[in-house]
């Protein structure tokens, strides 16, 4: 229970609720995080404090040139595991843009530059990454509201603490940004470009009605919008431009553009979030004064995608006319995270391209959150204005709420109630008993009255506890059906009847004391079976005794890694010391057979402090690695019997197959399946053997797999205890198994394995050394180290490869990762081989986790894993074909221009066909 409780509390979840209905416009809602009083800024938007959030501490920034109030304020909360939630009210079945925005300012004369999440309810939004103290970080969003409330939520702080400044809740109208993929898929701007512009300033509203930012091209950011080519003009009119098409972009940003006076519009920018599927448009209109014989026409071109290269624009014709919005581009196309793209005049125009806007937006995937999540909403609207019912987004992801518990499921359930002394009232809720994967109901001490509903359906339900309320009515006889019920407590409520017959013969704990009017029936079998049961405990503690003087006899012992196996058991013994520890899987091998498999131990393929592995065949075509311990090493020995007694009972695709054993003419030999392609550390130190940034996940995803069944799939837990990158082996298809067990150890539950300091020195857990107290953070610490490995192609211990103020992998990489300089650490050898650099922020973040001095900040190897495959997810980014609104005119393609047209009917990757 008191582990229970620590979870809850790591997982505390705070929220306010603002109701878009009080803004100043129509759906608009824009929060001064961190604020004190409503006002009205200079652009005309109503900002409102958030003073109802009695969550967090709030802070006063102040930096250079920046007047705006409302970031003169923000809120800020501890670095934990626990996620704050700000929820709107919305209508559903409508489309919002959500903007957040975050400027650092020092607030906390720290200089750490922070490093958290931002997650829409259950959907992971963006890692927001402080770089720069006095920037202005800004996130923004389009989705369709598929329920009444909308929850933004920060969480899981790596660096620095979790901060916001200002929250901005903007409502659409009409069909702008619809698409068919917009029930599985949110879209994340990458960027908002209003070209020409005829100052650094941005524009939005009033200029903009829905207040979106369209940033001036004039800006000039690194690696952002460069390669602009000579002859590129600015050019402006205060004609009014017909913007009332689509997505409607304002009449301000219309009015201004750039030409390309040499024939040519050439822009680069970094997209946020890419490489991945996106919306792409770009919006012209001619605003220009043409005379009848000049013409302008050019094709969009994408180095590297011709099959992008559409019909010819000529912006007069396809809008039609002067001064009216063209847009065309594309639903659903696969983008580079650094794209380049041209607009590039035909031979047959007498003017250079045109260019007004742009936008690009990433779709990112709806996480539909946790099972339970409707059921669990309709359950806290029973309590509109209890703690319970103020923690936003979904009750599971990205941390459960303070008062539940959840699977690890993807999709996961509800498997824990907690809501002891919470002042509960009226009836027991039925949405409780709509959770099916329940598996402990803490509902005592409240005011709970009426009777015990029904929870037949909650098959899992091992714990309830209702002791301490106002409950009436009998007993109900359902209970007697629930095959896991264990603990069963309704004492000191008000029930009545008779106790069903099922709960009195089920071997539960069951207390039902303290109702006046709840009896127990009585027949005269009950006597019969308290004689028989006393009996049977006579004879039980009989039996008890004759096994445990057996047993004496026998001197069956399980031995600890400081006994030295050989003196406790003579030689003849001690393989049958191994049928006892449960080797009854484990191939007992004859050393002539062995002898012949390895050519008389001809091919040596490794070696370590405890002896040297060959390679072998067997006569059915079978290769092994056959490893014989050194005969003078006592350590060898107990690694030894610690494999044999390990490996015969735990099996795993990701760890390295356990074949057999021999003990003969005083040699002791382990028998493996063979690793085609060596120990990880072979190809991560030798530069003619590197691989891929997707390879070396992929490596570490198996990896943490096979630690993850140590930790969680065996009962004890198995702690490896020297886990490196040279016992991590590769299979023929380079799949990686982890090896070498002679150091593991099993956990003892609920403590801590006081034991002898065993490891590797660069990998060894500087908090073991020190307490000499053992735990599976031991090896979480390890994997830390060998994450790092991975991304730095670098060893752990170096006198030159970290400069002069580091020597160890951990602290140098935690130097760079924590100042904002991931590229420092990064393997020269992955340059070109990674598609987002986030994938590697992602795994370097995990490792400095992994290596937390305090291990209870450390993350489980669960949640390693998790991290790897999220940064595999994003390497893996689908590619989509592109579904487009033609480059074409609206209804056909002109003759002329019949070699251009568009191949076939392309479908992208996210399974939809073509939109409009």
């Amino acid at each position: 229970m008191a582990s229970s409780l620590r979870f809850v509390f790591l997982h505390l979840v705070v929220v306010v609720v603002f109701s878009a209905a009080n803004a100043q416009m129509p759906g608009f809602v824009s929060i001064d995080c961190g604020g004190t009083e409503k006002y009205v800024d200079d652009i005309g938007l109503e900002w409102a404090p958030d003073t109802q959030f009695i969550f967090g501490e709030t802070a006063k920034v102040s930096i250079p040139n920046e007047s705006r109030r409302q970031y003169a304020t923000l809120r800020y909360f501890p670095a934990n595991e626990r996620k704050y939630c700000y929820t709107f009210n919305v209508t559903t079945r409508t489309r919002y843009l959500i903007r957040a925005s975050f400027l650092y300012g020092n607030f906390d004369n720290s200089s750490v530059f922070p490093q958290f999440d931002l997650y829409i309810g259950a959907s992971h939004w963006s890692t927001i990454v402080i770089y720069d103290e006095n920037k202005i970080i800004s996130k923004e969003m389009i989705m369709l509201a598929s329920s009444p409330t909308i929850s933004v939520c920060l969480s899981n702080a790596t660096t620095g603490q979790p901060f916001i400044s200002t929250l901005e809740l903007r409502l659409f109208n009409g069909s702008l940004y619809y698409t068919e993929y917009e029930a599985e898929f949110f879209l994340s701007l990458s960027a908002r470009i209003n070209f020409g512009a005829q100052s650094t300033d941005s524009v939005r509203y009033p200029d903009d009605p829905f207040d979106r930012i369209w940033e001036s091209d004039s800006i000039r950011k690194p690696n952002y919008l460069v390669d602009v080519d000579p002859g590129t003009t600015n050019v402006s009119t205060n004609m009014a431009i017909d913007v009332n098409l689509n997505e409607r972009p304002p009449q301000k940003v219309m009015q201004t553009a750039v030409v390309g006076q040499n024939g040519t519009l050439t822009y680069r920018l970094n997209l946020e979030g890419f490489p991945g599927c996106g919306w792409a448009f770009s919006y012209f209109a001619e605003i220009e004064d043409l005379n009848p014989t000049e013409t302008r026409r050019f094709k969009l071109f994408i180095p590297g995608m011709a099959d992008v290269s559409k019909p010819t624009v000529d912006v007069e014709e396809n809008a039609p006319g002067k001064y009216r919005l063209y847009e065309p581009g594309y639903y659903n196309i696969s983008l580079p995270f650094v794209f380049s793209f041209a607009f590039v005049k035909t031979n047959d125009s007498s003017r250079g391209p045109i260019l007004n806007a742009l936008e690009i937006y990433k779709y990112l995937p709806i996480n539909f959150g946790s099972q339970d999540a409707s059921v669990m909403a309709s359950f806290v609207s029973h309590y509109p204005f209890a703690d319970l019912a103020q923690e936003g987004g979904d009750p599971c992801l990205p941390a459960p709420w303070s008062w539940v518990q959840c699977s690890s499921d993807p999709q996961p359930k509800i498997v824990s109630i907690m809501l002891s002394g919470k002042n509960l009232t009226g009836n027991i809720p039925l949405e409780l008993t709509r959770l099916s994967g329940l598996v402990e109901l803490w509902l005592n001490n409240n005011n709970l009255t009426s009777s015990i509903p029904n929870f037949s359906g909650c098959l899992n339900l091992r714990i309830i506890h209702l002791e301490n309320n106002q409950l009436a009515g009998s007993l109900p006889s359902s209970l007697t059906d629930l095959p896991s019920l264990t603990e069963l407590y309704v004492q000191n409520n008000m029930l009545s009847g008779v106790v069903p017959r099922g709960l009195l013969d089920k071997k539960i704990v069951f207390n039902y004391t303290g109702n006046m009017y709840l009896r127990k029936e009585r027949n005269a079998r009950t006597d019969i079976v308290i004689v028989l049961c006393s009996v049977l405990g006579a004879a039980l503690f009989v039996g008890a005794i004759l096994c445990y003087y057996l047993l004496a006899h026998k001197k069956i012992k399980f031995f600890s890694e400081e006994d030295d196996l050989t003196k406790v058991l003579p030689p003849t013994k001690l393989i049958s010391s191994f049928s006892e520890l449960g080797t009854e899987t484990a191939h007992r091998y004859t050393l002539s057979y062995l002898e012949e498999a390895t050519g008389n131990f001809a091919k040596r393929i490794g070696s370590g402090g405890f002896g040297i592995v060959y390679y072998g065949k067997t006569k059915d075509g079978k290769e092994i690695a056959v490893k014989v311990l050194l005969n003078d090493s006592y350590q060898g020995t107990r690694q030894f019997k610690n494999e044999v007694s390990l490996l015969s009972r735990i099996h795993h695709r990701n760890l390295v197959a356990f074949l057999g054993y021999c003990q003969q003419e005083g040699k002791n030999i382990l028998v493996y399946e063979f690793m085609h392609n060596g120990t990880l550390k072979e190809h991560l130190h030798a530069q003619e053997k590197h691989f891929g940034w997707i390879k070396r996940l992929e490596i570490a995803e198996d990896s943490a797999r096979g630690i993850e069944y140590l930790h969680t799939g065996c009962t004890p837990t198995i702690i490896h205890r020297d886990l490196k990158t040279s016992n991590i082996l590769l299979d023929k298809n380079m799949r990686a198994k982890v090896s070498d067990f002679g150091l593991s150890k099993p956990a003892v539950e609920d403590s801590h394995v006081s034991s002898m300091v065993r490891g590797t020195l660069g990998y060894l857990d500087p908090e073991y050394y020190t307490s000499q107290q053992l735990t599976e953070k031991s090896d979480v610490y390890s994997f830390g180290i060998i994450l790092l490995e991975l991304i730095s192609g670098k060893e752990p211990i170096s006198g030159t490869s970290f400069g002069e103020k580091f020597r160890n992998i951990g602290p140098w990489a935690k130097f760079y990762y924590e100042s904002g300089n991931i590229e420092a650490i990064v393997d020269p050898l992955l340059q070109g081989t990674y598609n987002d650099i986030q994938s590697i922020w992602k795994i370097a973040e995990t490792a400095v986790r992994c290596l937390k001095q305090d291990i209870s900040l450390r993350p489980s190897t669960s949640e390693v894993l998790k991290e790897i495959q999220d940064a595999l997810a994003l390497e893996r980014a689908p590619t989509c074909e592109k579904t487009e609104k033609s480059f074409a005119p609206a209804l056909s393609i002109d003759a002329k221009y019949a070699d251009d047209s568009i191949l076939g009917s392309p479908t992208g990757s996210l399974g939809y066909p073509e939109l409009r």
